[in-house]
């Protein structure tokens, strides 16, 4: 009669276990979720950035299709977009709501190439380098870019940053420790079986064997519950934030995955090979006051 209660209890610290395992992996994968978030959105608000490279008066459009040519080439170069001086007029017109040209009697735009900046370039000290390079492009007259709001938008996105890496690693920090302690407890109550099963002469090796066995197991169903329930969180908040879809992309979901899953089976592991050995260490007298 007593088998079949002890196994049942086995099962029940087993669910415990993956239950709260699930939890602290899923925070993980939240943490790892807004990190990789935070860092694609920098990426592309600094691409958002633009240089206005002015063009003399009068460059013909094959000109102007060699000199984008030449850029797109460029290391620095995401993307260029020509701008007529009958496009400028348009939109300055539409800005201000009158024509500048009626009262001025000519058109006093110049055709300009709007050049976006790849993440990496788009700061001061990068643009100051590819300066003379750019303006020693053919009819290239000025280059003109908000060099203070790039200077805050950068100064704001590594203090963001800096804030976001100390919180994941405190809540790190605080995860590991609630996985370590739900699988010492999952331990604690076995802790005489080990006793008892280094008396006999059994080899340490043997002893944790099971033990970790059983624990990877937990990480791996924790890591799959984890998963799903990180699938289904942003599923649901993608109806209320459509534009949260965008950041569901390969190059942020996979890595996020990957770190629950490595999480999920490395800490298990380590956790429950540290346990076994705490307790294997002890004495009979010391398993009764811990």
């Amino acid at each position: 009669m007593n088998r079949p209660h002890k196994r049942k209890k086995i099962d029940l610290l087993f669910v415990t276990a993956t239950i709260s395992t699930t939890l602290v992996l899923l925070l993980i994968g939240i943490i790892t979720f807004l990190l990789l978030s935070a860092r694609q959105l920098s990426s592309n608000l600094r691409e958002e950035m633009t240089l206005e490279l002015v063009l003399d008066d009068g460059i013909s459009r094959n000109d102007v299709t060699e000199i984008i040519g030449r850029l797109d080439k460029m290391p620095y170069t995401k993307e260029c977009t020509y701008i007529s001086k009958e496009d400028a007029l348009g939109e300055m017109t539409g800005e201000m709501g009158v024509n500048p040209s009626e009262f001025l009697q000519y058109n006093p735009f110049y055709a300009s190439i709007s050049l976006k900046l790849t993440a990496g370039y788009a700061n001061y000290d990068s643009i100051r380098t590819i300066t003379p390079e750019i303006e020693s492009v053919k009819a290239v007259k000025e280059i003109n870019y908000q060099k203070d709001l790039m200077n805050t938008v950068n100064d704001n996105i590594r203090k963001i940053s800096a804030m976001l890496l100390g919180m994941a690693l405190l809540l790190s920090l605080i995860s590991i420790t609630l996985i370590n302690n739900t699988i010492k407890l999952t331990i604690y109550s076995l802790r005489f079986i080990l006793y008892s099963m280094k008396l006999v002469g059994a080899k340490w090796s043997f002893i944790r064997r099971p033990f970790i066995r059983k624990n990877i197991r937990i990480g791996v169903a924790s890591a799959i519950l984890a998963c799903a329930c990180f699938w289904g969180i942003l599923k649901f908040c993608i109806r209320y934030e459509p534009e949260l879809a965008s950041l569901m992309t390969v190059r942020v979901m996979i890595p996020v995955y990957a770190v629950i899953t490595t999480t999920g089976l490395l800490i298990t592991w380590i956790c429950a090979l540290s346990s076994v050995n705490r307790f294997l260490r002890m004495k009979s007298g010391e398993l009764y006051y811990i």
